[in-house]
This record gives structure tokens, sequence and C-alpha cells, in this order.
């Protein structure tokens, strides 16, 4: 059964909602993420962030040191104005955001971002700054990639901390998309890791990063980890984030109503670790206010996941949730009939969505922002947890739901579609066509993928990319040796993806590496 109904709204029960993580009790910040973090005894080190800007919105994020009401100034072309936002308590982790609207397009904005307790003290300002999405023609500047804090590789301090961070920041983006895996919930950390070259990694800790995430309280403590970083919070300050989720966010390839069968956790039904789970990263995440409190005396409600960015006259981007509405992963081996009446990955109410919401864009470029790659094979031998099932013939298993989609951009004549993501930890460049296809009914179209930020880098997929919707491989990089997922990060084996659109609508797409240097690039023309 899928976790989320057809509005988007997650419903489970009390006594599924409750057990061991909605109602513990709140645990203080400073107890939670250790002394480190502290600047003074009232000042928690977690900077400020905003997120989701389009044309005329924003979204402000900070975290409290203590219970206060959140302030933001707001200061654009040399007017300023104070807006008041909502009580940051435990309730949230005394996190909290404001969603402004009513901006101007194309316009640069700095915001100062305090609390104000009952008491009338206020905490000491966080600076940060974003410009709105244009309007009209005009240039852009977006950077992707995903997977922070993969196979317990940490913030190690004397090697620069998460420095990919810095790297991308050098580049002035306009938007930063975290294609998913935001967090990796369910990969402890060690204190040190002996290396292949002699040296150890030493990993700055707190009590959440040394476990698997079970409670609300460890789920928060995840999300906060990677703010510990000094590259992480200068990169957020001046670039705003439009944020997925998908399995780390819970747990390793998760499905609505599995039951975990690893040994490490005690809770192990995905469906409540769902919740916890979304729920922190709610609260974490720069995202447009979301709703989780009590409904009708029974279970928590949270908005939908998936939905549209608009950013001007060029671009609109479409951010999936290809998690929450997916039926159970199915077996690998093609003999197994149930894997021929898989479930997809989206749904059928969000399938519709996006095929409507393309259909009705007016802007040049579509780019499609998905959890997951569409023809690379999972890394997990055990079940199949994307559409690739290894099979080059006609669509099945999770294939058909694809394939209705790029008939319905066919069918609709949508152009200049693009896909993006990230997942497989590393970069890419894949081209599809009817014509190397067994599924026809598709215009040729371009999937990009690039990550991982800061984690293991992985082998390419090169070799079994699944043939059923014709990918052919123009550019790859990954690591050479198959198998392996504890290779340390390193500024070359980090990836990340940058599109810059021209004013007249250009696209060009370069891959980079965790340095920054380029290794791959391509201006593709908007068709008309």
């Amino acid at each position: 059964m899928a976790l989320f109904d057809s509005t988007g709204e997650l419903r489970l029960g009390r006594r599924s909602t409750i057990v061991g993580g909605l109602s513990a009790g709140f645990v203080p910040a400073a107890a939670l993420l250790g002394p480190s973090l502290i600047r003074r005894d009232d000042e928690i080190v977690t900077g400020a962030r905003s997120g989701e800007v389009t044309t005329s919105s924003a979204v402000v994020w900070s975290k409290a040191p203590k219970e206060g009401r959140m302030m933001v100034r707001l200061t654009s072309g040399g007017r300023s104005r104070v807006v008041k936002g909502r009580w940051a308590t435990p309730e949230t982790d005394l996190t909290q955001r404001i969603h402004l609207q009513g901006l101007a397009p194309g316009r640069e904005y700095d915001a100062r971002v305090w609390f104000e307790s009952p008491d009338g003290s206020r905490s000491a300002p966080t600076d940060l700054s974003f410009s709105t999405a244009p309007i009209h023609a005009a240039a852009q500047s977006i950077v992707w990639s995903g997977d922070t804090c993969g196979q317990g590789w940490g913030i190690d301090r004397a090697r620069g901390g998460l420095w990919t961070y810095r790297a991308m920041l050098r580049l002035k983006p306009d938007l930063f998309i975290h294609a998913g895996d935001t967090i990796y919930a369910d990969e402890p950390m060690t204190e040190t890791v002996a290396l292949e070259d002699g040296s150890t990694w030493h990993n700055d800790l707190t009590d959440a990063v040394v476990k698997v995430s079970e409670t609300l309280t460890e789920f928060r403590g995840r999300h906060a980890y990677p703010l510990r970083d000094d590259n992480v919070r200068a990169f957020y300050a001046k670039v705003p984030t439009v944020a997925m989720w998908d399995d780390h966010e819970t747990c390793n390839n998760w499905w609505p109503g599995e039951v975990i069968t690893d040994w490490r956790y005690d809770e192990r039904r995905a469906d409540v670790l769902a919740v916890r789970g979304r729920r922190a990263w709610q609260e974490y995440q720069p995202v447009p206010v979301q709703r989780m409190v009590p409904a009708d005396g029974d279970g928590f409600v949270a908005t939908r996941l998936y939905r549209k960015v608009p950013r001007g006259q060029h671009l609109d981007l479409f951010c999936l949730d290809m998690r929450s509405w997916r039926g159970p992963n199915g077996d690998t081996d093609p003999s197994v009939a149930h894997q021929r009446v898989q479930a997809g990955l989206l749904g059928r109410d969000q399938e519709r969505w996006l095929i409507e919401s393309l259909r009705t864009s007016t802007a040049t470029w579509k780019v499609i922002v998905a959890d997951m790659p569409l023809s690379a094979p999972t890394n997990r031998v055990t079940d199949l947890d994307g559409y690739a099932n290894g099979e080059d013939g006609r669509p099945i298993g999770r294939e058909p739901e694809l394939a209705r989609i790029l008939a319905a951009i066919k069918h609709h004549d949508i152009r200049n579609v693009v896909w993006l993501t990230a997942d497989v930890h590393y970069t890419a460049a894949y081209h599809y066509s009817p014509e190397r296809a067994s599924f026809t009914d598709f215009e040729p179209f371009w999937e990009f993928i690039s990550g991982p930020v800061a984690a293991s880098p992985f082998w390419t997929k090169d070799a079994d990319l699944d043939k059923t919707f014709g990918p052919e491989v123009v550019f790859s990089q990954g690591e050479d040796e198959v198998g392996r997922l504890d290779i340390a990060p390193t500024s070359k084996n980090q990836y990340f993806g940058h599109l810059q659109l021209s004013a007249a609508g250009e696209l060009t797409v370069t891959l980079h590496d965790g340095s920054g240097a380029a290794l791959w690039r391509r201006t593709l023309e908007p068709a008309s």
C-alpha cells in the first residue's frame, strides 16, 4: 500500500505513528549535537538557508538557539522590511521558516535572520542572500548533485570538510538542486577510518551519526550534522536549495509496507521510520511550509513532495517523489512472475500530474529532477529499486509507467525535456533515442547524472544499462573497481553538474568533479 494518499497527505494510524519516535520527549539541541557546536551559551551554529526560490517567492529557514519568534529583515534595491514568522519551539526541534511571497522577479535580496524570545532578547543574527528567477529571458546558473555524508564518510576537518560544496560555491550559482539522499540515516560513522594510502580519516562525530536512525531525535540529528561544516553553511548562505528526498532519508531502498530485515534496527516497519524521517526532513530542509499536525485525532499529515518550481521564461523544474507511492521492490530474477506486474515508482496521480504539468508548461526547457536514474540498475543485488530490470525487450515491471510518460511527451509535442538525477554515485551523460530502443514511441532526450557530493564513489553502470529505451553512453566517469562501496571521497571522485541557461535559451550542461574541474560539456539548442 502507498504511504501517502492521492492528495499527497501522509496518513498512518496513531499506533503506527507515535511508537518510539514522534511522542519522544524533546532533547536539548546542545546535548544532542555536542558542545563543539556552541559559539556562545545561547547560539547554536546551524546558519540560515533559502530554498524553493521562484520568480516571486522564496523560503527562508533557520534554527533557533532557544524558543523564539523567527524574524527576517529583507532588503533589496535600498528598501528593507521586517517580516515576522512563527515561533520556533521544541515541536519542530526549534527549526522554523518563512515563506516569502510577492517578491520581484530577477531581483537580488539580502536577508538577516534572528529569533526574538518572549523576554525580548534576540539571538545573534545570521545573514544570507538569494536572487529570484527572472520572469523574462535572462541567463541562469544552476548546480545539482546528491548523496551527502554516505558510506560512513562525514566531516574530516583536517581534509577541508565537505569541500565539494566549496567548489560549487565558486561557480556562484543561482540555485542548487539536491537530488535526494540529503542524509544517510542508515549508514553509521566511526571516529576513524584507516585509508589505503596509510593515512586516517577522522570523522567529526555526534550521537546521532554513530547508529542507524530510528527515533525522530536521531533523524533530526542526522539532518543537523552537515550544518556543522563551514563549507555547507557558507554555501547555503549564498545559494538557495531545491531539496528532494529518496531512500537514505529513511533506509536503503525502502518501499511502503516493507518490513526491514536488517539486524541493526529495533523498529523494522519502514512506514514508521519513513514518517519520522519525513518529518525530520521537512523540519530541516528549506521547503515551503509543510503541515505535520494531528489529523482527525489519528496520525499525522504532510503535504506532498512532488511539485513544479517555476524559474521564469526559460525553465521549469519538475521535482518527482519516486519513493512514497512506489510498489514493492521486485526480485532480480527475471523468471519471477510478480516482477512483471510490479507497480511503478510515481503512482498514477503523480504520473498524471507530471504529464499535465509538462503539457501546460510554457518554459523553454522542462527539467525533470528524478530521485533515481532511468536505465542504470540498482546497486543492491537482492531487489529492483528503480525502473531498470535488465530485460531489454518490451517495457515490463516498473517500465510501463516510464513508457507512458515518454509517449505522452511525444504525443503532446512537449519539447526540450531533460532529466537530471544523482543516486548512483558517478557522473554521466546518457542520450536516449527510439532508434536504439525496443520501446520506440518517444522522442530523443538527454539524462544527466552527477553525484555524490560527499560519499563513496561507485563504478559506472554503462555495461549494464537497461536498453529498453535506447540509452547511449556519451560520457561517464566513476570508479574502476566494480563492487567497491568503501572508497574514500577525494576531490577527483566527487561530482556535481552545472546548468547554464543563456538569455537566448541555450542550455549548456557541464559535469564537474569535486575540485570544480570541468570533465565534460555540451550546449543544447532548444527546439522551437
